[in-house]
């Protein structure tokens, strides 16, 4: 216990303050840099975990409320794939035309064997080459997002099932 005015040796300590009524009230001694910083980076942690359990929790929800049952899941993951497989078939069917084309410029190349190309057939060649390249990344594109996409259709299909099968939370 302290008197009316704190001696500055209690400054820094936790210390009892006797109140009008006769009460004894204990006041915390203040906190040092370490438990200041230990606090903060506990709070941050704290509001880490609210902020990602509140993301989960809108994410369900999202789920519950696109799809009706697990069928819906598998349908919009064939509509999803047959999409991706329509857009690869387009891209290899491009890369069949171009190489035609790329043909027709090659035999035309043919008649310049010793002689310096014209620009156009040329340009045409290069043309060719850089779009059957584009169309390949194209493909090697899609095909990664086949992945992503059943992935992703796994992970729905997993959680919906998941959140089905227990009884619905209050928040």
């Amino acid at each position: 216990m302290c008197g009316d005015v704190l001696p500055p040796a209690c400054y820094a300590r936790a210390y009892r303050e006797l109140g009008t009524s006769g009460r004894a009230r204990t006041v915390e001694a203040p906190l040092t840099a370490e438990q200041r910083a230990q606090r903060a980076a506990e709070e941050r942690r704290r509001s880490e975990q609210e902020r990602a359990l509140k993301e989960q929790r809108r994410k369900d929800q999202a789920l519950l409320n696109t799809y009706g049952s697990e069928k819906d899941i598998e349908v919009m993951r064939s509509r999803a794939e047959r999409d991706l497989n329509a857009a690869i078939q387009a891209a290899q069917d491009r890369i069949t035309e171009i190489r035609r084309l790329r043909k027709k410029f090659e035999d035309e190349a043919e008649f310049y064997r010793n002689r310096q190309l014209p620009a156009d057939i040329a340009k045409g060649l290069r043309d060719a080459d850089h779009e059957i390249k584009a169309q390949e990344s194209v493909i090697e594109s899609k095909k990664k997002d086949q992945e992503a996409i059943r992935q992703k259709y796994d992970e729905d299909l997993r959680r919906f099932v998941e959140l089905s099968k227990r009884p619905p939370v209050r928040p």
